[in-house]
């Protein structure tokens, strides 16, 4: 299908406003989408509404709510396109239909192959105009994680790593609070609000012995996941009960002592799960029961060895790393341990690339391709 949009300043004022209001709910939708929906009538907004978390009303129909009558012969500017099937709500497209407006403006169309243009025809046969394509870039960018869960079946997997200026995580001596700043710790608890899950190795969760959960206020603690194949995780770890919000999932494999498995399956707000093969946990297989259970995005916080693992399974979509100004020298581990690649032409690089130093730590962020 052709993909055709509005020039109009106005139009693109208006859809900057569904976008707005479509990231109030960030980090709450999973595993739907982020959608923000305007009604305007004679140049003036006369409803909207964003999507709050999955089972919930659309966009839409929060938008068509506060409009009433207005909506009668209006403009709806919605980032994502209308849905066309019955799900846990009923189908969007109708609802516009119902409501009589004159014209949809739809930034990007829906990957989900349960609509996947079936919207945007329903309304078009409807006798209602329809644009898509406005701000397009800006509405996959804002739903990076929906697209890659919904094409994939995989979540949409962030690397988030603390080093000093000569490439360490740590020192000699294990020691790693703090690399960073009191700035950057900040940051990261802001998108450990926005991620469904936070993710580290057995060493981490051994030897940091982190809570792993959101000090924002009003945010949102993540579900905790441990990769550990032998089981090797203390019962009386911190990150095991560190939140009532969220699960711990503990990822083994059949090498875990059935003793031990027994124990930690006996645990409040935890969750094991065992993969059939000795030692190591399938990490594919794990991202996808992540999807299958309605999570779809990570963020992996550690270390070293697991990350590398990430990278060599080619799981990971962004790095977010941060650099302190500071040497320590000597034998400590590095954010990509994991990862061992033997020639410099099979360098993994990153795109789309970003940087900040404003708060004193250079802060670099990009994708892998």
């Amino acid at each position: 299908m052709s993909q055709t949009y509005s020039s109009d300043k106005i139009d693109e004022k208006f859809m900057r406003r569904a976008f707005e209001l479509a990231i109030m709910a960030l980090g709450r939708t999973s595993p739907n989408p982020l959608v923000g929906c305007v009604i305007v009538h004679d140049d003036q907004i006369v409803g909207e509404g964003y999507h709050h978390k999955a089972g919930t009303p659309h966009a839409e129909v929060h938008a068509l709510a506060a409009a009433g009558d207005k909506a009668h012969g209006a403009t709806a500017y919605v980032t994502l396109e209308p849905c066309s099937h019955f799900g846990r709500t009923p189908p969007c497209a109708d609802a516009l239909i119902r409501a009589q407006v004159h014209r949809v403006i739809i930034a990007m169309e829906d990957p989900n192959p349960l609509v996947a243009g079936q919207g945007i025809n329903r309304l078009r046969e409807a006798g209602i105009q329809v644009e898509v394509g406005l701000l397009r870039e800006e509405a996959l960018l804002m739903n990076e994680v929906f697209v890659k869960a919904i094409t994939t079946g995989l979540p949409f997997v962030v690397y988030k790593s603390a080093m000093t200026l000569d490439g360490k995580i740590a020192t000699e001596t294990g020691d790693s609070q703090w690399i960073s700043n009191e700035a950057s710790r900040s940051y990261v608890h802001e998108l450990r609000d926005r991620y469904d899950v936070i993710l580290v190795g057995s060493e981490t969760a051994i030897h940091d012995n982190p809570a792993l959960t959101c000090r924002l206020p009003n945010g949102k603690d993540p579900i905790r996941l441990i990769v550990d194949g032998m089981l090797r995780i203390d019962e009386h770890a911190q990150v095991l009960n560190s939140s009532k919000q969220s699960p711990c999932i503990i990822a083994t494999s059949r090498s875990a002592s059935e003793e031990k498995l027994n124990r930690f399956k006996n645990l409040e707000h935890v969750e094991v799960w065992q993969y059939d093969v000795e030692r190591y946990v399938p990490l594919n297989m794990l991202m996808r029961d992540l999807v299958h259970r309605g999570w779809t995005s990570v963020l992996l916080e550690g270390g070293g060895k697991l990350a590398g693992a990430f990278l060599q399974e080619k799981l990971i979509d962004k790095v977010e790393l941060f650099i302190a100004p500071k040497f320590i020298g000597g034998n400590g581990p590095s954010p990509l341990s994991g990862l061992h690649i033997q020639r410099m032409a099979d360098a993994i690089m990153l795109h789309n690339i970003n940087v900040d130093i404003r708060s004193g730590d250079l802060h670099v962020w990009g994708y892998i391709r």
